[in-house]
């Protein structure tokens, strides 16, 4: 080991001492023997070996070394080191979206017979990947609200393997107890998994609480600026392996440019997630007392129901506020048009201000009895707080208002 390689091994173990902000920008090395400042995008298909006996070494898995970028690629390692150290996890495996990541973490630890228990507040996708792709596998699923641990104790079946929960929830900011989940999980021989997305590890760190597993779409606030799609589950070693062998397999891959750009956003998630935070908090409170809503959905609120808890498992209360507007779809999306500041799509946690109707874009795919269990109701509307002046933000969404 020489000199650089010394010095490299010292900084990692230091590191694991650090704060999250700090392992934010310096966790992760993309090798041991790279001098640069910036983490570099290792662009390359395949790698060379110095011998036939070394590519055989490689491939048959007795030594680690960079094999096919499908499953190994240096860039793709060190996005995987930093956002597990960052949510206290042994390992990281990252894939070609959230939704890749999900599939892979249920497909590499489920099998045909087996049971998921999920809370019914969750992205629409997810709902469809449960009812339309596992439930043809022979994997099924119950769902039962995220804040009722009687409805998760009573969904319970001899073949439950997995519980899924997603908190904050999409859009509606409903919360699960994360460990007293955990705990039901446990006493049944279950794993648990919690998506991360709304929060990221700056704000919740739910393995700390005794999740099993936990995922992020990096293509939220882990890049921050809506440039590439990406996933990543995380959690120990041991319950890393199926996901990984799963994804070599099949091939739901991170590139390695996705990978650089996620490792960029790491470098400056803290910072933004206390803008959004702070943006967020401000506008929630703000649209209590306009006439045209009916209803504000932030955790941060006092009048949240589960805003002691959310004070117990976050650090903050994220950068989403979802509010009712007096009306029905017409008035919501006669408000979203009027805006002028904010991007209509579906994507959050972006520095761009963004605004949705969830009913009819990222939760559209639900049945109608799925929205009303999950609550979403045609005059919801979603707004993902981002990085403009939080006058302009406000300004914007009263003129809009005011148009109903």
């Amino acid at each position: 080991m020489n000199d650089l390689q010394k010095r490299q091994q010292r900084q990692r173990q230091y590191l694991e001492q650090t704060d999250i902000a700090t392992q934010a920008v310096r966790a992760g090395s993309v090798s041991g023997i790279e001098q640069e400042h910036n983490d570099a995008i290792y662009a390359t298909s395949s790698y060379v070996f110095a011998s036939a006996q070394e590519a055989a070494i490689c491939f048959g898995g007795k030594h680690e070394g960079n094999i096919y970028s499908r499953f190994t690629n240096p860039t793709v390692r060190a996005f995987e080191q930093r956002i597990a150290a960052m949510e206290g996890g042994e390992r990281a495996v990252a894939s070609s979206s959230g939704m890749g990541a999900l599939t892979s973490i249920f497909l590499g630890h489920l099998k045909q017979g087996d049971h998921i228990v999920s809370s019914c507040s969750i992205f629409g996708s997810i709902i469809s990947l449960f009812d339309n792709i596992l439930a043809k596998l022979g994997i099924s699923t119950t769902y039962v609200s995220p804040s009722d641990l009687s409805a998760w104790q009573a969904a319970i079946q001899p073949n439950t393997k997995m519980l899924f929960l997603e908190s904050p929830s999409n859009p509606l900011a409903e919360l699960g107890d994360i460990a007293a989940v955990s705990a039901l999980a446990k006493s049944v021989g279950a794993l648990l998994v919690v998506d991360n997305c709304f929060c990221t590890p700056i704000l919740q760190n739910p393995l700390a609480l005794g999740a099993d597993i936990v995922m992020h779409s990096a293509t939220k606030y882990i890049d921050g600026q809506g440039r590439c799609v990406g996933g990543v589950a995380i959690g120990s070693d041991e319950l890393m392996e199926p996901i990984f062998g799963f994804l070599r397999t099949a091939g739901t891959t991170m590139s390695p440019f996705n990978a650089w750009v996620f490792l960029n956003g790491l470098e400056t998630l803290g910072l933004r997630m206390q803008a959004h935070c702070q943006g967020a908090l401000k506008l929630a409170n703000w649209l209590q007392d306009q006439p045209q809503v009916e209803r504000v959905y932030y955790s941060g609120l006092e009048s949240h129901p589960q805003h002691q808890l959310a004070k117990q498992q976050q650090r903050l209360f994220g950068g989403v506020v979802s509010f009712e507007v007096k009306g029905d779809q017409n008035a919501a999306w006669r408000c979203i048009d009027a805006t002028q500041l904010m991007s209509i799509t579906g994507n959050f946690g972006d520095a761009k201000s963004t605004i949705t109707h969830p009913a009819t874009t990222t939760h559209g795919k639900m049945t109608l009895e799925a929205r009303a269990l999950a609550g979403i109701k045609d005059n919801l509307i979603r707004v993902s707080v981002g990085l403009e002046a939080y006058a302009d933000i406000e300004a914007d969404l009263a003129q809009a208002l005011h148009q109903l």
